[in-house]
């Protein structure tokens, strides 16, 4: 059976003018939200790192922790 893929743009809501005009805002909300498109964005940022024996990841963005 083929697998389906999750395109993940599906899951990125565009908010224009937030927090202030002229700012295009891409809320993840929906993507974390859906168990599948989390799974899929999950394995997109860690597969090719697999191999590379990562130990720690270090982020100064907060939501990166969800995905962390």
């Amino acid at each position: 059976m083929a697998e389906k893929t999750i395109d993940l743009k599906d899951f990125i809501r565009e908010v224009p003018d937030f927090p202030k005009a002229g700012i295009l805002f891409r809320d993840i909300t929906p993507l974390l939200a859906d168990a599948g498109a989390l799974a899929a964005a999950i394995d997109a940022l860690s597969d090719p790192f697999v191999d590379a024996g990562v130990d720690v990841v270090a982020a100064v963005e907060a939501r990166g922790f969800i995905f962390g």
